[in-house]
């Protein structure tokens, strides 16, 4: 399946080992949650990068001391109104990972933005929608409601936008 990355379609590369089934000897691979606690020690000592596929049930906590040696991590969309990987992504962010972060399943181009909001970097899309849908998608959208969420660069929020000379204190929202 293709990969969508800063609007381009890209192949995919990595190697999607199951729970059970020997390892390659190199290229990079992505494992399960399961064979990533169990197999640690052999896993981190591969040569290649290594990544992971969470369950929309797997805790992001758990995986603070594996998150500086995981190049990739996959977090599936099994429906479109099934938002749990929103809130494991934006997690994974707030935990400090900084590798690339794949959406994967019933991925939509009217939800990308929100996608890219919360760290989503990578896209695994289908055939279903055209590449001129996701081109548009991912420029129709240039600033964000919510305050401080996932930024690239330059990106701000609204709220920043439109109080660029303000003073700080007294012109942020809060409650008294």
């Amino acid at each position: 399946m293709p990969l969508l990355k800063n609007n381009v379609l890209v192949p995919d590369t990595w190697i999607h080992a199951d729970a059970e089934s020997q390892l390659p000897s190199a290229g990079d691979v992505t494992v399960p949650f399961a064979r990533l606690l169990k197999e640690w020690g052999e896993l981190s000592r591969r040569r290649s990068r290594l990544g992971l596929r969470l369950s929309n049930t797997d805790r992001p906590e758990a995986l603070g001391t594996f998150l500086p040696g995981l190049s990739l991590i996959v977090l599936p969309f099994p429906a479109f109104n099934d938002g749990r990987a929103y809130s494991i992504a934006r997690a994974l962010r707030e935990m400090g990972y900084r590798g690339e972060l794949r959406a994967t399943g019933n991925v939509l181009p009217d939800q990308l933005q929100f996608m890219l909001q919360v760290g989503f970097d990578a896209f695994e899309i289908g055939d279903r929608f055209p590449l001129e849908a996701w081109a548009k998608a991912s420029h129709q959208m240039s600033l964000a409601y919510q305050r401080g969420l996932f930024r690239r660069g330059a990106e701000a929020e609204i709220w920043t936008e439109r109080h660029t000379d303000a003073e700080p204190w007294l012109e942020q929202p809060h409650a008294g």
